[in-house]
């Protein structure tokens, strides 16, 4: 590759001219559906010997839009997880969700009742709640968290999103809203705990920090676009060296995990959390460097006259927040001491 920072004219680029939430739920919406409808979104599982390949493909579509990636994502993460615990066989077609965020609040709980499964209760970043067909979703039983399969589109009114529960700019278009649940029908997939403690888990976490990487290379092209096409600026380029070295830093990175996971899918050597931890504090470091440098680089003018890339800007700003910082740091370092103290 002849350098991480993608030309300026790259796919994506300048396609958008009108901005409302509203308009970018259903542009991400569209483009998703064609994407999971054309088999555009079947993508190697982890572990397969072809991880590299599905880390790039997440790359690409976050290169592209950021909102699209993160309904890509949900729907290829949800894929794995079905393989992983055996869960239904998708159907052609259908547009998967992962919805297993559990910040406090009332969240799901599951109850059986003659011989079959309801949820109910108001679930959190539900991404896609108004595109999603079917979703995995995490609720609470009386014998644990467990995972279910749900048909939202058979729920009807019973799943319905909370109006006014997303109010982000940035990654408005991701349609994550809170959705409340009542007695909807459900389908255990794996046991208790089945869905944190698989190793795909921590997989996962690797291919959501490819779609923050897809993200910085879409807000770097702006800069690049500025090197090649304004007066010879050694400031500017100084910039666009330090991005183009710290995006090659996070590729590298994200392609040595690829090559780990396949060597090592069920994580039989135990480092699963502690590659997912790295990589992912890597990536969002890196994303976070080339918003500041971007926006140094460029001053406001990209922000405000250019609604592709001050959409860019936005989005990764709040997707790199599903990073949980100096909690996951602290875990990371806990891990690398180990009991007594010493490092790994």
């Amino acid at each position: 590759m002849a350098g991480a920072v993608p030309a300026g004219d790259s796919p994506g680029s300048g396609e958008t001219r009108d901005f409302t939430p509203a308009v970018a739920r259903r542009e991400a919406a569209e483009e998703f559906t064609r994407l999971a409808e054309s088999g555009a979104l079947d993508m190697p599982l982890p572990g397969s010997g072809r991880t590299e390949e599905r880390f790039r493909a997440l790359r690409t579509v976050a290169e592209r839009d950021l909102c699209v990636a993160r309904l890509a994502e949900g729907h290829a993460d949800a894929l794995a997880v079905l393989a992983e615990l055996k869960g239904p066989a998708p159907r052609p077609g259908e547009r998967w969700g992962v919805w297993a965020a559990e910040p406090p609040g009332e969240g799901l709980t599951a109850v059986r009742k003659g011989g079959a499964w309801q949820v109910s209760g108001v679930k959190r970043y539900c991404s896609g709640a108004s595109s999603c067909t079917r979703v995995l979703a995490t609720a609470v039983a009386d014998d644990g968290r467990r995972l279910f399969a749900v048909d939202i589109e058979a729920a009807g009114e019973r799943c319905r999103p909370v109006p006014g529960s997303w109010q982000a700019i940035g990654m408005a278009g991701s349609d994550t809203p809170d959705v409340r649940f009542d007695a909807v029908p459900a389908e255990p997939v794996g046991g208790v705990e089945a869905y944190l403690r698989r190793p795909g888990f921590q997989h996962g976490g690797v291919g959501v920090a490819a779609c923050w990487y897809g993200g910085a290379r879409a807000v770097a092209r702006t800069l690049a676009g500025a090197v090649h096409t304004r007066k010879p600026d050694p400031h500017l380029a100084a910039h666009l060296g330090h991005v183009d070295m710290r995006l090659h830093a996070a590729e590298t990175v994200l392609r040595r995990a690829a090559q780990e996971i396949d060597r090592d899918p069920l994580d039989q050597q135990g480092e699963a959390r502690v590659r997912s931890l790295r990589v992912r504090a890597l990536v969002e470091s890196v994303c976070a460097d080339t918003l500041v440098r971007v926006g140094r680089a460029t001053g406001a003018g990209p922000l405000c006259h250019d609604l592709r890339h001050a959409r860019n800007v936005a989005d990764l700003t709040v997707y790199i927040r599903q990073h949980h910082a100096e909690r996951s740091l602290a875990e990371l370092g806990s891990l690398i001491a180990g009991p007594e103290g010493g490092s790994r």
